[in-house]
């Protein structure tokens, strides 16, 4: 018998779910569509999602004059060293804290909970002093050290690594293996999806980070994607927005495809971790 309420009520939820998507896949959409515009194009009246005289003069100019490969290469070794050191850290961190019993584990633990409610503004003061008496102002380490074992990520592995056996752990130690190789060998292979979950988070907030660029990296040949989109605004309050977006749209190709080729890893990871949780 044919559930014609079953089919009225699933059809309006994919109706719903399919239109918020379209709404939030618009920007993207115009985005590409104003990397192919003429500068006098880009706000033509009525305004047109086809551009009615498509060019590639944007794209052209960002890597002949605005060196985007060497932009391109910046923000990946960026955002690649700060996920590598984060994922270790985060990871040895909540293995600490879910196997070990040590003296004030539990209040330590809340203090490190606590400190995720402190607003980002807070510590950027005290973080560049920091910074310029280690002499890394206009380098890279400020954009990999200082993230480098965040609360959320421990508290994450922690969680991940508590529901793992004990006596796992134990036949490791049997067999000879010192507590980091415990941690190498049996750990990381088994926290691996919640580590491709998280270090997918990590990428993207590296990849896409602003405030920690604009703050440390004064050269312009060190500069990362954030900064070189922002740069193309002139003066006299002109913004090259063709050639903004067609930036744009070159800094998101490798996060779409990092995300096509780790989708699988990053929904097992998140549907683990909210399990193990």
């Amino acid at each position: 018998m044919i559930n014609f309420k079953k089919i009225l009520v699933n059809t309006l939820l994919y109706s719903m779910l399919i239109g918020i998507s379209l709404f939030m896949i618009l920007p993207f959409v115009w985005m590409l569509s104003t990397s192919f515009k003429l500068q006098a194009d880009v706000f033509g009246y009525p305004p047109a999602l086809i551009p009615k005289s498509p060019t590639l003069k944007n794209y052209i100019y960002i890597f002949q004059n605005a060196n985007m490969i060497r932009v391109l290469a910046n923000t990946l070794f960026v955002s690649i060293a700060a996920t590598l050191v984060s994922l270790f850290f985060t990871a040895l961190g909540g293995y600490g804290f879910a196997k070990f019993e040590f003296p004030g584990k539990k209040a330590l633990f809340a203090f490190l909970l606590a400190t995720m409610v402190i607003p980002g503004a807070v510590m950027m003061v005290p973080t560049f002093v920091l910074m310029r008496t280690f002499g890394w102002i206009d380098t890279f380490w400020p954009l990999i050290i200082p993230g480098a074992a965040n609360a959320f990520g421990i508290f994450f592995f922690r969680q991940y690594i508590s529901s793992i056996s004990d006596e796992l752990l134990d036949a490791g130690r049997i067999d000879g293996a010192s507590e980091f190789g415990i941690f190498w060998r049996i750990i990381l292979p088994i926290i691996s999806p919640g580590m491709t979950s998280l270090g997918l988070l990590f990428f993207m907030g590296a990849w896409n980070n602003y405030l920690g660029p604009l703050i440390y990296l004064k050269s312009p040949e060190k500069w990362t994607i954030t900064l070189a989109i922002n740069s193309l605004i002139g003066g006299a309050g002109l913004t090259y927005w063709g050639e903004q977006m067609a930036m744009s749209v070159v800094s998101l190709i490798p996060l779409v495809i990092i995300f096509l080729v780790f989708q699988r890893q990053f929904v097992e990871g998140i549907t683990a971790g909210a399990v193990k949780g």
